[in-house]
């Protein structure tokens, strides 16, 4: 009886003792976020350019948060995003496996004349560990040399970007559409993207 008795308590020890594994990341994700295109005209879009990068060394997926609020007169239109309930504002998340990279393509087109800088900003972390979160942002201002000949359609994310937009359901992109009236030129666009350890601006040559 004292043999079976010491078993048990064994058995209950051994499971007590087993640790529960901290989701976060073995080597840090990287994402480099780069104005393609910083000169709006009537035919061409500004462009932004999101690379997402979680390296297959870490055991986590890489969750990232990124909201986009623009002004009046400004239209922005990204793969993944949805609508939320306040004006001129979307919203998206993206979840990238360890060993997998995404590029996300963010179009920017213009209704006003004008030099408007583009703030980027947001936040990621490793799996459910929501607690461990890294914000990122980053500024870059864009040209409007010529109002967008049709500010309000959105462009065809499939012909520029046939692989990212084959990969998602939401191929069409959101549109953010601010509200409001600004009166003082060179006001600032409010835009929240993804970000995660590493974030490059290639600048304007």
């Amino acid at each position: 009886m004292p043999l079976n008795e010491t078993s048990l308590t064994n058995v209950t020890e051994s499971e007590a003792a087993v640790p529960v594994a901290e989701q976060k990341f073995r080597v840090g994700p990287t994402v480099t976020l780069r104005p393609v295109n910083d000169v709006i005209t009537e035919n061409e879009d500004g462009i932004v350019e999101l690379y997402i990068d979680n390296p297959s060394l870490n055991d986590v997926t890489l969750n990232v948060d990124a909201r986009i609020s623009v002004p009046a007169g400004i239209h922005v239109y990204g793969q993944g995003f949805a609508q939320t309930g306040a004006a001129g504002t979307v919203y998206g998340t993206f979840s990238v496996p360890p060993g997998s990279a995404r590029t996300i393509y963010i179009n920017i087109k213009g209704e006003k004349v004008g030099t408007f800088t583009v703030h980027f900003s947001g936040l990621y972390w490793p799996g459910d560990n929501k607690d461990d979160y890294n914000p990122i942002s980053l500024s870059h201002p864009f040209i409007v040399e010529q109002a967008s000949k049709n500010p309000g359609e959105a462009p065809n994310f499939e012909e520029s970007n046939p692989e990212e937009a084959s990969s998602s359901e939401e191929s069409g992109g959101i549109k953010a559409e601010g509200e409001g009236s600004f009166s003082a030129p060179g006001f600032e666009i409010l835009i929240a993207a993804i970000g995660l350890l590493g974030v490059y601006a290639a600048k304007r040559k």
